[in-house]
């Protein structure tokens, strides 16, 4: 039975229990999906969850208006990474790529999100390029204004939903200023002319991946999100509310391996006894439980002080993302150990995880990026 005593923690209000329930509840019954297509999967999770109503959370509600709630993006990222690693992909970029519309969009651009929280149209965040990578501040993209439109030239890499994505939130080089105040956001329809899908990108746990092709891509004037020259404190406003949410999948990835291993470790016998009475997996069992645990205080700190009010918490999301992942990944490492053979067996529970978590300490700023960020911050 999966741990469930830290929803009693004070982070949390009762809907968030009853969220947390609800959504564990469906997952069981719904989760996993067959990967074999990743694009086909992913499509019908959007869809599934959608129309479920567990996609609410991603976006504003356009008729009720309000913060997004950090802590319900957080506990079903996690409840979702427990399950299918896929389902929680499929979640997270529908917030990531909508952060920007959700927070700085107008009423116009807005209209996307009744269909993106209702799984009907699916969503991308494009910021990362082949050259500049973690230096968002640096990138080459341009967006050249023209009239009453921007053209948009460049590429964009590594973007999670690439090539199945109906919009896109593209940030691009605009000039009115060097580095980080000289970039903006656009929203951009998958099918605009010009917008094409150079590669397909395979990676060790797949998800659908792409590099972008922008080919003198024009589009309205009206497609800037916010003012110009504000794409990099967009971006990083984006990513101050979803940073956190990618810890929250690291734990659910941990909670998996430390179910699995707690399982594994009482029904497998050894030299005449379970595999739990040997005193070093005992051991190895402790700092799982410790690693997972202090990795949820940091999340949810940092997921309760942004629905608290405050207007950054960048240094609380950068411990969180950082602590979470490299902690899960040593967690799924134990399991893996304890688990033996089995352990690096393709299609093995524990061995899917493990491709899994290796990602999420790079994407949405590398760990080493996040302790230059931390350091900065503590000045």
């Amino acid at each position: 039975m999966p741990d469930r005593s830290f929803l009693d923690w004070p982070f949390f209000e009762q809907r968030h229990r009853d969220w947390a329930e609800k959504l564990d509840t469906w997952c069981a019954k719904n989760l996993p999906v067959d990967h074999g297509d990743v694009d086909a999967a992913c499509r019908d999770l959007v869809a599934r969850l959608g129309e479920a109503g567990f996609l609410k959370p991603t976006a504003l509600d356009t008729a009720n208006p309000g913060p997004l709630d950090v802590r319900t993006l957080c506990l079903t990222r996690e409840t979702l990474a427990r399950h299918d690693g896929l389902a929680d992909f499929a979640f997270a970029m529908q917030g990531l790529g909508t952060g920007a519309i959700s927070l700085f969009g107008t009423p116009e651009q807005q209209q996307w999100l009744d269909r993106t929280r209702a799984g009907k149209a699916i969503s991308a965040f494009a910021l990362s390029e082949p050259r500049s990578g973690s230096d968002v501040a640096n990138m080459d993209m341009t967006a050249t204004r023209d009239g009453d439109d921007y053209v948009l030239s460049g590429e964009k890499t590594w973007i999670s939903n690439g090539g199945i994505a109906d919009l896109y939130t593209v940030f691009a080089r605009t000039g009115e200023a060097p580095g980080a105040k000289g970039i903006s956001a656009f929203l951009v329809p998958a099918d605009t002319p010009g917008l094409e899908v150079a590669e397909r990108l395979d990676v060790i746990a797949p998800h659908p991946l792409a590099r972008l092709s922008f080919n003198d891509v024009r589009v309205p004037a009206s497609a800037l999100i916010g003012k110009p020259g504000e794409g990099f404190r967009i971006a990083m406003s984006v990513l101050d509310v979803f940073r956190s949410t990618v810890g929250a999948a690291a734990l659910g990835f941990a909670r998996r391996a430390l179910d699995e291993t707690l399982d594994r470790a009482g029904n497998r016998e050894l030299f005449g006894a379970p595999l739990f009475d040997l005193q070093m997996v005992q051991g190895h069992l402790a700092d799982m439980a410790l690693d997972v645990d202090a990795a949820a205080l940091l999340v949810y700190r940092a997921a309760w002080t942004k629905d608290m009010g405050a207007p950054r918490v960048t240094r609380e999301a950068a411990m969180a993302k950082l602590f979470a992942t490299d902690r899960a990944q040593q967690v799924i490492d134990r399991a893996v150990q304890i688990h033996g053979g089995d352990g690096v067996r393709r299609g093995h529970i524990v061995e899917s995880l493990y491709r899994e978590i290796r990602a999420l300490r790079i994407y949405e700023g590398a760990s080493d990026v996040q302790k230059v960020v931390i350091a900065r911050q503590i000045k």
